[in-house]
């Protein structure tokens, strides 16, 4: 199964009200395992981003004025996520986004989101498992334990790091983290940190040359002192299930 985990900054919030995409951040999942592939782009939006929006992601209006249009980067970007299921968060914001773009780019070849791919909201996803809770990706950064003291800034290419990271632990944990990523668009298997461009944001990984960790067993002792507490808790409790 390949999955892509994706994020985008924009302008600002609305796309019928002329707003645009300015990052696209993509990671690929096959099997549920990272593969070290991903594709990153910052886009000229040929229009002012807001003040509020930059406040959120740090990406000014300077930054942008010499990087490339979405229709410059459209065919190369669709291609990455064609076939996939897009894992999103908040997926009817950055779907809206996207599609906004592929309208405005009355290009025959890419119709919609839908049209090429499926998608999974992970918000929606999180809502169902946790109700009445908070889950914004940082709210559930901290429940599942991901690192996110990276993310001073919203950024998408680490936001979908991150989320890649908190999505295979909310169905059922992670299962290998070991390669890391560099250069927009490309995949790397050598170094431990990707720089994203003009955000400063640094993403460590892991040595895959690191030495295993060390399984340790509990003794005799342990293990009896965990039956007794088993048995204290059967009968003050009730049934118990360790």
């Amino acid at each position: 199964m390949r999955q892509v985990v994706l994020d985008t900054e924009t302008t600002g919030l609305d796309p019928k009200s002329g707003h645009r995409i300015i990052e696209i951040g993509c990671v690929e999942l096959e099997n549920r395992k990272l593969t070290g592939r991903h594709y990153h782009q910052y886009i000229n939006p040929q229009r002012q981003v807001d003040d509020g929006a930059i406040e959120v992601h740090g990406i000014t209006n300077e930054f942008l004025t010499d990087k490339p249009l979405f229709a410059q980067i459209a065919d190369e970007f669709m291609a990455f996520c064609e076939g996939a299921e897009l894992v999103i968060h908040n997926a009817p914001f950055d779907v809206g986004f996207i599609n906004a773009e592929l309208k405005r780019l009355g290009n025959p070849r890419w119709q919609s989101v839908s049209a090429h791919c499926s998608v999974l909201d992970t918000l929606a996803l999180a809502r169902e498992k946790h109700p009445g809770q908070k889950n914004n990706l940082d709210a559930l950064c901290k429940r599942y334990f991901v690192d996110n003291s990276q993310r001073d800034l919203h950024g998408a290419l680490l936001d979908a790091e991150i989320l890649a990271d908190v999505y295979l632990m909310m169905t059922g944990g992670q299962t290998d983290l070991g390669l890391a990523q560099g250069g927009d668009g490309q995949s790397s298997d050598e170094g431990e940190q990707v720089q994203g461009e003009g955000a400063s944001t640094v993403i460590r990984r892991l040595s895959q040359s690191r030495s295993p960790l060390a399984v340790i067993q509990a003794n005799a002792q342990e293990l009896e002192a965990h039956q007794s507490m088993l048995e204290l808790l059967q009968k003050s409790a009730g049934k118990h299930f360790w």
